[in-house]
């Protein structure tokens, strides 16, 4: 087995050692800037795809499920490879680290290249699966092109922010993530505006700084990174420890393309207005999502490299500190949404009708954020703490198998209101069914702790 280095070793000190709070938030911050300038990307291009037109607007939220089932791939693979390298570094096995996050890289590569051919010889097709209507379809074509193209990139960036944040390098993957976005908020009007290449020029724009962004990412872990990637640490043993795991990340991401998708189909009938504000909607939660979720990156590393080196303790104090900090967060930005929510949306779009029924969609949605709080944490500590099954099935609940049947079902009964009711209500039933499990693992922790102790004693 391959020790750690010094440098490694070091790192292993800072994460199992710590003061836990200090270390969570210390983590944390950088993936919460990189988060928020993520999101603030998405809202200025949502600004300005939308200052071309609602349709303009509409396409862009057709296309956006496509680009998260494809980016699915390097999350599922990102997150499995990393959780798993984080127990083994806290194990001090640098050889299954090195391996695991080899085989996670150059798999995510092969399989991310067919996908990305595949939808562009049939995106036509793409475009009609994804409910675009007639006049937004060839909007949504020319956007997804330079999209797809960059796109097996692009899913190395997940490979590369993951694993760099579970070495506990926070800050560098939030350089490398920030950089492209930042860009991004410059060129995206230039190719847009001044080159007068329309939805063509979002999507080019945002291409290059994908590409961006992956070169400065490889460019800094070659430097920085204590877990090497090369092509002769592949194993094909490994797939399934990374399947595993990556799992759940897999399947919230691919239930949360499907649940946009349909959101598109069931609010086309509604008008193009619909469209285009639950587009805008969804892209005003994703700043809540990129706190909530830059404080559970802060927490993840803690949580891998303490499970692998048996302090259980740890383990659950941090993700104490971490969901009640997530909670009180998430809390207040819920109470702004629904002051501010017709002014959230008239930021984007100043269509009375997008800005009326924004308002409306966004304040249900606000209603019951908070929760979130304990379902999105419960999902990243079990996926670490090998309850992927557990982490998919509460993922899939608020993503998909509640929300897609409500999505289906209650526009009939309850018109646009159905539309706009149906992810609070899916929380809700995420929420009740994960406190359980929640109980349930950290119950299963307390007995490999007891476990553990007892073989420490007899090995002593």
């Amino acid at each position: 087995m391959k020790k750690l280095s010094g440098r490694g070793e070091d790192k292993y000190e800072k994460m199992t050692g710590s003061p836990l709070a200090k270390l969570i938030y210390s983590l944390a911050g950088p993936a919460v800037v990189a988060n928020i300038i993520t999101v603030i990307y998405n809202l200025v291009d949502t600004f300005y795809v939308g200052h071309l037109s609602a349709a303009a607007a509409a396409a862009s939220g057709v296309v956006m499920p496509l680009m998260v089932a494809v980016k699915s791939v390097g999350m599922m693979l990102g997150m499995g490879g990393a959780n798993k390298m984080s127990i083994a570094l806290g194990k001090k096995d640098k050889r299954l680290a090195e391996t695991l996050v080899a085989t996670s890289f150059y798999i995510t590569l092969v399989v991310s290249i067919i996908l990305a051919a595949v939808c562009i010889a049939l995106r036509g097709w793409v475009c009609r699966i994804l409910g675009a209507a007639s006049q937004v379809a060839p909007l949504a074509s020319l956007y997804m092109i330079p999209l797809l193209i960059a796109a097996p990139l692009n899913c190395l960036t997940y490979i590369f922010n993951p694993v760099l944040r579970f070495q506990g390098m926070a800050k560098e993957s939030m350089i490398g993530i920030s950089a492209g976005a930042i860009l991004n908020i410059f060129m995206e009007p230039l190719f847009i505006f001044s080159f007068h290449l329309g939805m063509l020029g979002a999507g080019i724009a945002t291409a290059i700084c994908q590409v961006i962004s992956f070169v400065l990412l490889a460019f800094i872990y070659r430097a920085r990174g204590q877990v090497k990637i090369k092509l002769k640490f592949f194993r094909f043993a490994q797939l399934r420890p990374i399947f595993s795991t990556g799992m759940p990340t897999f399947f919230r991401n691919i239930m949360r393309a499907l649940g946009m998708d349909i959101l598109d189909v069931v609010a086309a009938p509604f008008g193009v207005a619909a469209v285009a504000a639950m587009t805008i909607v969804n892209r005003i939660v994703t700043l809540s999502n990129s706190l909530r979720g830059g404080l559970g990156q802060g927490y993840q590393p803690v949580c891998g490299y303490n499970y692998g080196a048996g302090k259980f303790d740890r383990v659950r104090r941090g993700y104490e500190i971490t969901v009640w900090s997530v909670a009180l967060v998430i809390g207040v930005i819920a109470v702004l949404q629904l002051i501010f929510a017709p002014d959230f949306i008239f930021i984007f779009q100043t269509n009375p009708a997008v800005v009326k029924i924004g308002a409306e969609a966004l304040r249900w949605q606000s209603a019951t954020l908070v929760l979130t709080s304990w379902i999105v944490m419960f999902n990243m500590v079990s996926q670490t703490l090998n309850h992927p099954v557990l982490s998919t099935i509460v993922g899939s609940l608020r993503r998909g198998v509640v929300l897609i049947p409500l999505l289906l079902i209650l526009p009939h009964f309850l018109s646009l209101l159905g539309v706009e009711i149906a992810q609070p209500i899916a929380d809700l039933t995420a929420f009740a069914f994960a406190l359980p499990c929640q109980a349930y693992v950290f119950s299963a922790l307390k007995k490999e702790g007891a476990a553990l102790a007892v073989s420490k004693g007899e090995s002593d």
